[in-house]
């Protein structure tokens, strides 16, 4: 039986990796830094703290780590002023699982993005807690943020779903224990080694229902 579903923000309920992408980028031309071909999907999954250092050390931003993370955020968040990029059926898949099961978040967004898109995308009601990687040691694909949700929730991962779109984020939810549903990101596809280890591969929001939860196999993913 699921007791609880996490859900991932970036890709699965909101398009925002390309305005993290540019926003990223920006900061980088314009402070003095190099881009890197591989540098988007480098910082993929990674916590504030980790692609703040990514750029600085890694694209050469001669900053510190935090103004790079500050001025990134304000940048994200000024677009997110303008137009929220809730994903098609994002709403409407948190509102038919909410009804029930008990919902967590566990997002690699900074917890100051991840506050302002649960206000003002009207979905904050919908979860019982959720969790930035910049509050754990590690971001996914450490299972860290995963387990901070479930301990929130007082669930034990192996009793939680958890819906994901990316490679990191695949790992990151398998690691912790929880059966994994994966919305494969269109613009950054998890490899075939991730998706190996989802229970359920979907096409859209629109198949993520609650006969979809209660039909995942609750043996412990991890082996």
């Amino acid at each position: 039986m699921i007791d609880a579903v996490i859900f991932d923000l970036d890709g699965v309920l909101l398009d925002s990796e390309s305005a993290w992408l540019a926003a990223k980028r920006a900061v980088v031309d314009e402070w003095g830094g190099r881009w890197k071909e591989e540098a988007s999907r480098a910082m993929l999954g990674m916590s504030a703290p980790e692609w703040s250092a990514y750029m600085r050390d890694d694209l050469a931003i001669e900053r510190a780590a935090e103004e790079i993370d500050a001025e990134v955020v304000k940048r994200l968040l000024e677009v997110y002023r303008e137009r929220l990029p809730l994903l098609p059926g994002a709403v409407q898949a948190v509102e038919r699982l909410a009804a029930r099961w008990p919902l967590g978040l566990a997002s690699s967004s900074n917890l100051e993005v991840i506050e302002i898109v649960m206000e003002a995308g009207g979905l904050a009601r919908h979860f019982e807690t959720w969790v930035s990687s910049e509050e754990v040691a590690a971001g996914k694909p450490a299972p860290d943020v995963f387990l901070e949700a479930a301990g929130r929730m007082e669930v034990d991962p192996s009793v939680c779903a958890a819906v994901e779109d990316s490679h990191n984020g695949i790992l990151s939810a398998h690691a912790a224990g929880m059966a994994v549903v994966a919305l494969p990101n269109h613009d950054f596809p998890p490899g075939d080694d991730a998706l190996a280890q989802a229970e359920r591969v979907l096409e859209s929001l629109d198949e993520l229902t609650v006969e979809t939860i209660r039909g995942l196999s609750r043996t412990d993913p991890r082996g």
